[in-house]
């Protein structure tokens, strides 16, 4: 037979050659849809539009409003970016170039240095070149082929990954023009397909992310299918350079790295350590009025315990090497769990005690290599808003849903939005090696976490494969007041460990029964979460948050007795006053405290002295008049309490 089945997802049928490309079904469906086409799946699987279908099969043609689409689209460009380097700097070695969320990347090996005044004579070439229209096409090479290939071309980094290939694996590749890249695609039909991108920064970045490897410049970019979309995307790149944490921490006198301390290694200032005792008060109120008990632990531990948890075996590489003391290994820990173990098995548990909740503001240390360091985000000391829910069988769906319901009280304080839950599965490939083997128990155990999403009626998705060694777990993703999506905490469920510490409680029937066990992270670490707080309110914490809350203007030296009047009030009422005594100008005055972003300015002088009151001056909202002292302090200590969000937009 000559010809094939087409069937498309409205169930709707056509009949073509056999040989058809979906690009020849698209054009036989309507012009517009041929036009905005940018791949296919063929029975589920992603292809190029140019493939040719030999049998019948379901068929979906991706368009501009597809995500893989805009996927394509990024690595396409990420190649276009490679063959413009590779026009201007012959001698230039190309490594690797992904697509991200809404943007891309490509590794290269310059033979010179290159600076971001660079980037629009690239972006002119890869514009010259999209309007080429080069047919982008697939080629199938065997291993030796491959080789000999990029050798020719002097490509040591692509004969490096082919010579890691399996000899016996067909080796993809795409070419246009006289440009070819390893790739297992798919890609765009043609160059013209990219119209509008830009690039936008260089960064080093060590080959394969290893510190001992050569240094790469890293270009990053981003595309879209259309001028709009890429004008947005620039504009709230914008905002988030504005509120970029590490500016902010700067400015704001939140935190400081010192190289004499160590890179990711955060020294906490005043303004900082005042939000995270906030954020520490906050936590333990929650927690205790959870039925919560505080613990504490110690910062190093032999490495034995590690041992028995399954963290040597797992993490060894995320750990700082062992310190030899006494014959032993002792480790600085990297999280807190066996700890917390331990401190269960202390005592003999009954099902009366359960569920036990312990939790723990401990610090903790990991290794993260100095290329992925970045700023509070990835850092190598950690303070974590850590706990561990000890619970039966029964009690765990309720457990769980009450932890996810203390995220959604957090997002409600601190005005996040928009959130996801990642429910992260194991992989059924990697039983034994990079999971606990018990299939029963993992299928048992994801279920359960299945059901707690569902009835908790909880935004979730799943991912395979992305699971801990001992259990289920959900990551958290939310997004900023600009719509940047951070990862916040996780939520792990432990069927393996508690056997491994031979914990025990004696259930009703009087039997040895072991545990199950939530770990779970609300708050994140106070590094991650205070740098997402940075950036999603742009440095203009809330009231209850800011570190200086208020800022006493005194109009001239005259009335400096009554400012300190003013002062000592607020100040013995808990609120964190400043009194600004420079000899500047109250117009000066103001845009400091502004460029500080403390919430409240108090002006005072003659007719405040006269009537016992304060000019109130609030950010974004300018002039409030005045406000007698007492009342002054009424409206402030409610706010405060009642933590109210605060306005997060700029």
């Amino acid at each position: 037979m000559n010809q094939i089945t087409i069937t498309l997802p409205d169930n709707s049928k056509k009949i073509m050659n056999k040989g058809s490309s979906p690009a020849d079904i698209a054009k036989s469906i309507g012009e517009g849809l041929f036009r905005n086409s940018y791949a296919a799946k063929i029975n589920g699987k992603l292809v190029d539009l140019n493939t040719a279908i030999q049998n019948d099969c379901d068929l979906q043609i991706l368009t501009n409003r597809d995500k893989e689409s805009h996927d394509i689209l990024l690595h396409s460009t990420a190649h276009l970016l490679a063959m413009a380097v590779k026009e201007l700097y012959p001698k230039a070695k190309i490594a690797i170039g992904p697509a991200l969320e809404d943007r891309f990347y490509y590794d290269i090996d310059f033979p010179e240095f290159l600076s971001e005044e660079d980037l629009p004579r690239i972006e002119d070439k890869m514009k010259n070149l999209a309007k080429s229209n080069f047919e982008v096409n697939r080629h199938l090479l065997s291993q030796q082929d491959a080789l000999m290939k990029f050798n020719e071309m002097n490509e040591d980094y692509k004969a490096e990954i082919i010579a890691e290939i399996d000899p016996e694996e067909k080796i993809s590749a795409y070419s246009q023009g006289d440009f070819i890249d390893l790739c297992r695609g798919p890609h765009v039909p043609n160059t013209g397909k990219i119209k509008y991108f830009k690039l936008l920064s260089t960064a080093g970045a060590y080959w394969r992310g290893d510190e001992n490897n050569k240094m790469l410049q890293r270009i990053y970019g981003t595309a879209w299918f259309d001028k709009k979309d890429l004008k947005d995307f620039l504009f709230k790149l914008e905002e988030a350079k504005k509120r970029d944490h590490r500016k902010l921490g700067k400015q704001l006198k939140i935190f400081h790295f010192d190289e004499e301390v160590g890179p990711g290694l955060p020294l906490w200032l005043p303004n900082g350590t005042v939000i995270v005792d906030e954020l520490e008060s906050l936590a333990k109120d929650t927690e205790y009025k959870a039925g919560y008990k505080r613990v504490r632990t110690p910062h190093l531990t032999k490495g034995d315990l590690y041992e028995r948890s399954g963290h040597l075996s797992h993490y060894k590489d995320a750990m700082y090497p062992a310190m030899e003391m006494d014959g032993y290994d002792y480790y600085v820990k990297p999280m807190n769990c066996p700890h917390h173990h331990k401190i269960f098995s202390a005592e003999q548990r009954s099902y009366r005690d359960l569920p036990l909740r312990l939790a723990e503001y401990g610090t903790c240390y990991r290794y993260e290599k100095s290329g992925q360091l970045f700023g509070l985000m990835r850092v190598r000391s950690m303070q974590m808003n850590d706990a561990h829910i000890y619970c039966t069988e029964n009690q765990f769906k309720d457990e769980f849903i009450a932890v996810c319901n203390m995220y959604m009280k957090y997002f409600e304080i601190f005005g996040i939005e928009k959130y996801q839950m990642r429910l992260s599965l194991h992989n059924k490939d990697g039983l034994g090696k990079k999971y606990v083997d018990d299939p029963l128990l993992w299928e048992k155990t994801e279920n359960s976490v299945r059901e707690a999403l569902i009835q908790g009626d909880f935004n979730y998705v799943e991912v395979p494969g992305e699971a801990a060694f001992y259990g289920p777990k959900i990551d958290v993703q939310v997004w900023s007041a600009i719509g940047r999506e951070f990862t916040l905490a996780t939520n792990q469920v432990d069927f393996a460990v508690p056997q491994k510490f031979n914990l025990k409680f004696i259930n009703s029937s009087g039997e040895e029964e072991t545990p199950l066990c939530i770990h779970r992270a609300p708050l994140s670490t106070h590094e991650r979460f205070v740098g997402f707080l940075i950036e999603h309110f742009g440095g203009d914490f809330p009231l209850w948050l800011a570190p200086v809350q208020a800022i006493i203007v005194p109009i001239s030296e005259k009335y400096f007795n009554y400012a300190q009047k003013v002062y000592e009030k607020l100040f013995d009422k808990n609120i964190r006053i400043e009194f600004d005594r420079r000899a500047e100008k109250v117009g000066a005055k103001i845009r400091d405290a502004e460029l500080m972003k403390i919430p409240v300015m108090l002006i005072v002088g003659k007719k405040e002295q006269e009537t016992n009151s304060v000019s109130v001056r609030r950010k974004y909202q300018g002039d409030l008049g005045q406000q007698s002292l007492d009342d002054l302090v009424v409206s402030l200590t409610e706010e405060i309490n009642n933590k109210n969000k605060g306005r997060k937009e700029n």
